[in-house]
């Protein structure tokens, strides 16, 4: 299957409503081609400042305006972050993400301040990652000049969803944003997140709008919501692991290259469901045992999994990034 950008929404349907077995045994033809399967990428997400940002994203713990028991911290220092860096990549992580409860990036001491942390953990090779609100384009080529691989800003769900999780910004600015990261020559980590009150065809639509990009993202993180108490969707029941296979499954036979992520909600899953999962394509995970604020599984349990499993962590930088000429997007 050559890749494709030209996607319609009811050709992704097709494939989304297929029996699942059929659907997963599709999925894993196709990964096979495209990646090799003996290996997982593993990531480590770590919060450099955490809480009070002022959005209203109805999963998110790190909201200002709701009572979640997260407390408000600055940005953390450049040593501390390296520290933690290091102690990641001795794990076998090989790529740091670096998260930052802003609505947006702003010109000041703190951007200063992670453009350090940029070069620093790159320095110590690993693949360095952001995730930190709206980014301009001059924002993100300085992030790029830093030596920033990837940056991370998910759509979250469907454009018809998306007022119903978030007000505070638009579908476009998250589209903007991306523009903005893939113009700089950076790798683009988009997803979202499933189990917040959205139906198969909103699920169907968030793929849709990755699948159409005129390049696909890099990396598709796929998120079980983890229901925060004091959160808007504190009462959403956890979503099943076939709903999630589903979606990978999808993601995997519309963008065949993309590294897709099982991401938040792994802590519920047994490491039969998680297997499942990387059977139907996922090849990358958050290890550690924090996401953000969020419990993750520890690294001496992911090691052990992928011991049963016969899996073995991907190296770092193992494809070259595109240069910018070759990676550019118009965002209006």
């Amino acid at each position: 299957m050559d890749i494709r950008n030209d996607w319609s929404f009811e050709e992704i349907q097709a494939i989304y409503d297929k029996p699942l077995l059929e659907l997963m045994y599709e999925a894993a033809t196709i990964h096979r081609k495209h990646n090799q399967t003996g290996e997982v990428q593993v990531c480590t997400l770590l919060s450099v400042k955490t809480g009070g940002c002022p959005e209203d994203c109805a999963y998110c713990p790190q909201a200002a305006r709701y009572h979640t028991g997260v407390k408000a911290h600055k940005l953390m220092d450049v040593d501390e972050v390296l520290a933690k860096a290091n102690e990641a990549k001795q794990n076998g992580s090989t790529r740091f993400c670096m998260g930052a409860a802003w609505r947006e990036v702003r010109d000041n001491r703190d951007f200063d301040k992670v453009l350090e942390m940029v070069k620093s953990v790159n320095q110590i090779g690993l693949e360095v990652c952001c995730t930190m609100g709206m980014l301009s384009g001059d924002q993100a080529k300085k992030l790029k000049e830093a030596g920033l691989y990837a940056y991370n800003h998910n759509l979250d769900t469907s454009e018809e969803h998306y007022d119903k999780i978030i007000t505070t910004r638009t579908y476009q600015d998250r589209l903007n944003t991306i523009g903005n990261v893939r113009n700089a020559g950076i790798s683009v980590c988009s997803g979202g997140i499933i189990g917040m009150g959205e139906n198969d065809e909103a699920r169907i639509g968030m793929i849709y709008t990755l699948a159409t990009l005129p390049q696909h993202p890099e990396s598709v993180p796929v998120n079980a919501l983890v229901a925060v108490e004091g959160t808007p969707l504190e009462e959403m029941k956890r979503v099943s692991v076939f709903e999630m296979v589903r979606m990978i499954s999808t993601v995997r036979i519309v963008m065949p290259k993309t590294m897709v992520r099982l991401s938040a909600g792994r802590l519920d899953m047994t490491t039969a469901e998680q297997a499942l999962c990387f059977m139907a394509g996922a090849n990358s995970i958050f290890a550690g045992d924090k996401l953000l604020t969020t419990p993750n599984p520890s690294f001496t349990d992911d090691m052990e999994m992928f011991r049963l499993l016969g899996l073995k962590p991907r190296a770092a930088f193992k494809e070259p990034q595109m240069e910018a000429s070759e990676m550019s997007v118009t965002a209006e």
